[in-house]
């Protein structure tokens, strides 16, 4: 088939486009299609008019029209639309209900067969409440999310949460579809090396959870084991790694935050093995596999909250994957992607005693430990490979087409 995927902006800063589509993109390639991937980059603008070929995908970033807002958005919803007609697609694949992609669908969606992509809950109690936006934008945000999952040929969703949301609107229950994340074998890093302290990992944006109480959960960890070291990668959208290192500091913890050094061969500079925390930074193509490596255990603290239930987190995929166990609290698709007592262990939401005693009981043991870092690599490899998951995609687009032609 030819498929033209849209997306409500380009691939940076945010990771949808780069972390979900791409990656399915390759798959579906090497399945035998041909695929266009359409960028909006307002966030992006030095990514305007930019195109080119990766993994056999073609990617566009379309040009970025000047104008007032208000005209601005109807001109790029336009070039996209435009962009969509030239390409002739058999299937348009629009990449969330919402902003540029859910604009297209709504202007395209008599012409051709659309499927829409959902990998959060966008309306009350998701992104609405956490995103910085008007009233105004919500309510239209909101409402672009209900038409397009209601209106679309067919639905991929990321999460369990999000596919029971999506059957609540009504229509077939098949014509939803069950498409988590997932991983590409080349992008899995080595195992971690066998030397050094005790390390647990947190790898976060640091919004799905209260820092207060990942602070309690780290320092009893410590208090109990003195010789474990914290390593945290991440940064938030308020500063609260800022306010992490500030209370390990008042803690009296040896606290190292300088940057790091760049590339697997500056190791011994970038991994301070004295540091009770190391903060490195946000991690960098560089700097990321080496705290990877470094870990023994990963924490995944989730609130249980209606947008941690919908999320499918890719960071977590990328811990399995490299052969890092994880605790995690047992909500929505963690509770999904953990294999209790083989690739980690599962908590009872907000129960910080026991996610305590889940990362003692799991550092306790070096040589169950090795087992599920290899266990752990094998399950994310089997069950959340790209090219095993483009087929589900591919059940979705050939469903969309049958009910169009009906």
């Amino acid at each position: 088939m030819n498929i033209v995927m849209v997306g409500p902006f380009g691939l940076q800063p945010r990771m949808t486009m780069r972390m979900r589509a791409l990656p399915l993109a390759r798959a579906l390639v090497r399945r035998g299609h041909a695929i266009t991937v359409l960028l909006p980059p307002w966030q992006n603008p030095e990514d305007a008019g930019r195109c080119w070929d990766e993994g056999g995908v073609r990617i566009e970033n379309v040009a970025l029209p000047r104008g007032v807002p208000g005209w601005f958005q109807t001109r790029l919803t336009a070039h996209l639309a435009q962009r969509v007609r030239q390409l002739a697609p058999d299937v348009i694949h629009a990449f969330k209900p919402k902003a540029y992609a859910g604009l297209v669908h709504l202007v395209l969606a008599r012409r051709y067969p659309v499927v829409v992509d959902t990998d959060d809950w966008e309306g009350p109690g998701g992104w609405n409440a956490l995103g910085e936006y008007s009233r105004a934008f919500q309510r239209f945000f909101a409402w672009q999310e209900r038409w397009g999952l209601t209106h679309a040929g067919a639905v991929t969703v990321a999460s369990r949460a999000l596919q029971t949301l999506a059957w609540s609107m009504g229509g077939p229950p098949e014509r939803v579809a069950y498409l988590p994340n997932g991983i590409e074998p080349q992008a899995v890093e080595p195992l971690r090396r066998g030397e050094g302290r005790p390390t647990v990992l947190l790898y976060t944006r640091f919004f799905e959870f209260n820092l207060d109480r990942v602070w309690r959960i780290l320092h009893a960890v410590r208090t109990r084991r003195p010789d474990v070291r914290v390593l945290v990668v991440g940064k938030g959208f308020a500063g609260e790694e800022a306010q992490l290192l500030q209370a390990a500091r008042r803690a009296g913890w040896d606290v190292s935050d300088a940057p790091s050094a760049r590339g697997p061969e500056a190791r011994a500079a970038a991994d301070p093995e004295q540091a009770d925390l190391w903060y490195p930074g946000f991690g960098t193509p560089e700097i990321l596999p080496i705290c990877l490596a470094a870990a023994d255990v990963a924490i995944y603290p989730f609130d249980d909250t209606l947008l941690n239930r919908t999320k499918c987190p890719v960071k977590l995929l990328e811990l399995l994957a490299a052969g890092v166990p994880v605790v995690g609290d047992a909500v929505g698709q963690i509770a999904e992607v953990v294999v209790e007592g083989e690739t980690g262990h599962l908590v009872r939401p907000g129960d910080e005693g026991a996610f305590v005693e889940a990362v003692l009981d799991l550092l306790a043991d070096p040589t169950r430990l090795a087992r599920m870092r290899l266990a752990a690599r094998a399950d994310v490899a089997s069950r959340y490979a790209w090219d095993r998951l483009a087929g589900t995609a591919d059940e979705a687009y050939q469903y969309a087409i049958r009910r169009r032609s009906a």
